[in-house]
């Protein structure tokens, strides 16, 4: 194999780690990217919604039953279910 394939071969460069760094120092195209320190968003973007029509729509929402899925007549309607639930 020849030295430019073996530079080039991704799984020979994970075998010599210190070879890529060097290479990744010495580099004038790397230097020459603009640098830019990006940090993780901290807060969220989505505006909290603090007013009433939205509190009370939550309200509603919070304080009605749950439906009736119909699971146990599903299940009296299969008997081989039984067994499994």
């Amino acid at each position: 194999m020849s030295t430019t394939a073996t530079r080039l071969n991704p799984f020979v460069l994970m075998l010599d780690p210190e070879a890529v760094i060097s290479a990744m120092e010495s580099s004038a195209n790397l230097r020459g990217l603009r640098q830019r320190i990006c940090r993780p968003l901290d807060k969220p973007l989505i505006p909290k919604i603090y007013d009433t029509a939205a509190r009370e729509y939550d309200a509603v929402i919070e304080a009605e039953d749950f439906m009736d899925s119909g699971s146990e007549l599903y299940c009296e309607a299969q008997p081989a279910l039984h067994a499994v639930h």
